[in-house]
């Protein structure tokens, strides 16, 4: 079981993350069953548990089920599909444990809404630390594409992978307790410096062909190799955000939080978001507005003009 546990590990670091920090941690110690662990106290007490619990009561209380989807609801043209919790590939063990969303789940739900001759619109409804990189950008891709238009409402947190995929729809509205950003990516791993308790030693080997394959994060160049890796998923990352919100790639490396969150007021100044707004008011709006006018358009301009401002300050 140990072993099991260990591999699990293992493979939640073999790859980069687009989350909170302390989410990161918060899924390892639950993989290991450290239900102890001081990482799991300080993600309890973010508020996520009872903003889940009513953004749970929310879509259900929306309109009915939208047939053919896993988790979303249909109210008078307007589809909800929510992403809540952290984001994973796909179902498994620990996004259930810890009340996740499947991308491929929230992605066919998302195809559902697009191809139903009953929708006309879909809000997606998120509070979300972020997740797993893999999948990202296609999904990304996909509602940038959207013939339908797609509003996003924070509700809490929209950090991270979310904020990726949420920058790609046609307007994103905040509760004004929200927060938006958390724009940048991580790589988790460990090698055993020292030997267990049970009096043994871990090794790795590679091929001589593969040095890279297993980078050693005790070294200089194993840490160079894990930059390299993370940097060009963040170039992605930050060139996606750029595209969906209409603003250019310096933008928002000076302008969006710098891997900080930004609160509601704040990112709507910089352009990351459109608008303060409510759930209700989001659903009762008419279809086929555009993110493109009004404030939202307004801010982003100001923000884009300041952050050369300042740029031709420094120079």
């Amino acid at each position: 079981m140990k072993q099991e546990l260990t591999a699990l590990v293992a493979a939640i670091r073999a790859q980069p993350w687009a989350i909170m920090p302390d989410y990161l941690n918060a899924i390892e110690a639950i993989a290991l069953r450290a239900l102890d662990e001081d990482v799991l106290r300080r993600v309890a007490q973010d508020g996520h548990v009872p903003r889940l619990e009513a953004n749970l009561s929310a879509v259900a209380a929306v309109g009915t089920r939208l047939e053919g989807t896993g988790m979303s609801t249909i109210r008078d043209g307007t589809a909800v599909v929510p992403m809540f919790g952290p984001i994973f590939p796909r179902a498994s063990m620990v996004n259930a444990s810890t009340d996740g969303t499947s991308l491929d789940a929230y992605m066919r739900d998302i195809r559902v809404a697009q191809a139903s001759t009953d929708v006309t619109r879909i809000v997606t409804l998120v509070d979300s630390p972020g997740g797993v990189v893999s999948g990202l950008g296609e999904a990304a891709e996909t509602l940038r594409a959207s013939a339908k238009p797609i509003t996003a409402f924070v509700t809490g947190n929209c950090a991270s992978a979310a904020y990726w995929l949420c920058s790609q729809v046609r307007e994103i509205v905040l509760d004004r307790s929200a927060a938006v950003g958390s724009i940048g990516v991580v790589a988790s791993m460990s090698r055993q410096e020292v030997a267990d308790v049970n009096g043994r030693r871990s090794y790795e080997i590679v091929s001589s062909n593969a040095p890279d394959k297993r980078p050693d994060p005790s070294t200089e160049e194993g840490r160079a190799s894990i930059q390299t890796e993370i940097d060009a998923v963040e170039t992605l990352f930050i060139e996606d955000v750029a595209n969906g919100r209409g603003v250019s790639v310096d933008h928002v490396r000076a302008e969006f939080g710098r891997g900080a969150l930004v609160s509601a007021k704040r990112a709507i100044a910089a352009g990351m978001a459109d608008r303060v707004g409510t759930l209700e008011g989001v659903l009762t709006e008419e279809s086929g507005r555009t993110r493109k006018t009004g404030a939202g358009r307004s801010a982003r301009a100001t923000a884009e003009i300041e952050a050369r401002r300042r740029a031709a300050m420094r120079n």
